[in-house]
Formats: C-alpha cells, structure tokens, sequence
C-alpha cells in the first residue's frame, strides 16, 4: 500500500541525512517529490538517480530556504513544475555547537536563521496555495533539543523551540482551513556526520536511551510519512518525540 500515491511534497535539506531518509521512504510510498539542497550538488544528483527506479516524479533544486526570495521563487517554480504542494517538510538545519561564554552573535544568528526563519518562509511561501486548495500537511523538524536544552547548544535549542511554539501557532491559525501543522522532535539519530564522533561517545549516547540504541534516518523518515499521509487526518499541533525514550 502506498500511503502518499499522487500527492505533491517539497522537502528542504534533503540531500544527506534525516532528509535523505524523507525522500528515499517517501519516493517508495509514491510521492512526487521536489526537494531542495544548498551547495551539495552532486550528492543532489546521486539522491535524485537512486529513487529513480520507483514510479513517482522526483525534482532537486538549489535553494536556501533561509532566503526569503529564495524559497518563494523555489515554491512557485515547484507549483508550475508539479501543479501543486500537498505536502511541506520543512528539514533544513545547522548546528554550531560552542557554550555560551564563547558563543559569537553570529554563531546565533545563523543557527536561528538557517533553522528558524526557514520554516518561517518556506511555510509562509506554500501558504496561498494551500488556503486555496483548502488543504495541506506542514511537518517542521524539531529536536529533543529543543524540549529540554542541552549545554553547548543554547543557539540550536532556541532555534528548535522556536519552532515548536511555531508549529502550535500554525496549527491554531490554519486548522479551520483543513491544513495541518506537526513537529518531529528527533532524539540520537545515527547518520554520517554522527559517526564522526567516535564509538566511544556513540556508545554512551546509546547507553543512556531505554531503547539502547540510536535512531535510524528511517525511523524519522516513517514518522515523517505519517504525519504526511491521510492516516493522520486527526493530528495537528503535536510536537512527536521520536527519541528511543530519551525524554522519558
């Protein structure tokens, strides 16, 4: 059973990672897919020729979804490419992870502007057409970061829970026109970049998640499809944990 046959999706920051996972899982559930990437071009291309060999239409674009002209025109281009958006997953994010003392104001702002003000215009932008269409799912990720904080992340942790205040006020706007509006607050998800930090310190994350062990991309990526299907038709507001038990 393919859960997202014929709908439309636009995914930020998908060429490596969580995002990846998003499209791989969502291209196999037969979404047509535009999904965007900054600079990692040929990583882009290999993503776009892999999920090639399932029936759905597949579409990367150069944007920074943190520019606000950007991602409007990016959105526009995808309407006339697809003929609409039923879905936004708004993945796009950055760390720069130092403790506050020396934190710099723009080791701040661009964490919040890359994280924050991407949802901001990547959702601002799909708007009009999904009032039009009188329906849409907006899934912003989030982290456990951003419901309980972490030393040496202030400027990630506020960005995430801006976020989460975001998606609520969303909800509230646009539930009375049939769009709806989620976060997924990731826990310890083992991808490239984590692997970078030693068996050592992945073993002591893993340790202390009751699951004993860290998420896949995939796990993210079927909570992602959920919350993107018509499975969930019912859900708007929610900010989901996805996290092993972590926050517990």
């Amino acid at each position: 059973m393919k859960l997202l046959e014929g709908k439309n999706v636009v995914i930020t920051g998908a060429s490596r990672g969580i995002g990846k996972g998003i499209v791989e899982v969502f291209a196999r559930h037969g979404a047509n897919i535009a999904f965007t990437y900054r600079s990692s071009n040929n990583m882009a291309k290999e993503l776009q020729e892999q999920v090639a060999v399932y029936d759905c239409k597949v579409q990367s674009y150069q944007s920074d979804a943190s520019n606000f002209d950007q991602a409007n025109s990016m959105v526009q281009k995808v309407i006339e490419d697809f003929g609409g958006i039923d879905v936004l997953v708004n993945n796009a994010g950055i760390t720069k992870d130092v403790l506050l003392m020396r934190m710099s104001e723009e080791d701040f702002d661009t964490v919040m502007n890359v994280n924050m003000r991407s949802v901001f215009n990547m959702t601002k932008a799909v708007l009009s057409h999904m009032l039009k269409a009188k329906k849409g799912s907006i899934i912003n990720m989030s982290s456990v970061v951003g419901v309980r904080g972490n030393a040496g992340q202030a400027n990630y942790a506020a960005s995430k829970s801006a976020i989460n205040g975001f998606t609520k006020s969303m909800a509230l706007e646009l539930g009375s026109r049939n769009i709806r509006c989620n976060a997924i607050a990731p826990g310890f998800i083992e991808t490239e970049m984590t692997s970078d930090l030693g068996e050592d310190i992945i073993n002591k994350w893993r340790s202390q998640i009751p699951l004993k062990r860290g998420g896949s991309t995939e796990d993210i990526a079927n909570t992602t499809l959920f919350l993107a299907s018509d499975l969930s038709t019912y859900i708007t507001g929610q900010v989901i944990n996805v996290c092993g038990g972590m926050l517990t």
